[in-house]
């Protein structure tokens, strides 16, 4: 699946049920792009969680926490309409004993990724709400 926003080879992936209703309209699979982090939601995103490390060696080893990672970074591109669906996801990374907030900060120093939006400004933004 092509990337609609960059044009690169999207990945598709299947979303962990329980992280599916952290993801706006709960899709059972959808598509992240490894360079701009576009999300999408996919037709076939197989039945097993892909390897993330294709997208950037920042994210943790853990494929459901690397998912939960990847999906709340991709929502960053709207922090006030996915505010939530953020915050949840990001505990669930922190249930698992992984600091999002740094994953954020090793993915914005990542030269690979190129979201249209600025990781760093939006972390801090998501600190500011969170307090």
């Amino acid at each position: 699946m092509e990337c609609p926003e960059c044009g690169d080879e999207a990945l598709p992936f299947v979303v962990p049920p329980e992280l599916r209703e952290h993801v706006p309209s709960s899709p059972e699979s959808v598509a992240i792009c490894p360079t701009c982090l576009s999300l999408e939601p996919s037709e076939n995103g197989g039945t097993e969680l892909t390897d993330f490390s294709t997208v950037s060696d920042a994210l943790p080893d853990d494929r459901e926490t690397a998912a939960a990672m990847v999906l709340a970074t991709a929502l960053m591109s709207s922090l006030a309409r996915n505010r939530r669906h953020i915050e949840a996801l990001f505990d669930h990374v922190e249930a698992t004993g992984v600091d999002p907030l740094l994953v954020l900060d090793r993915l914005a120093d990542d030269p690979d990724l190129r979201p249209p939006f600025n990781i760093d400004r939006r972390r801090e933004q998501l600190l500011q709400l969170r307090d």
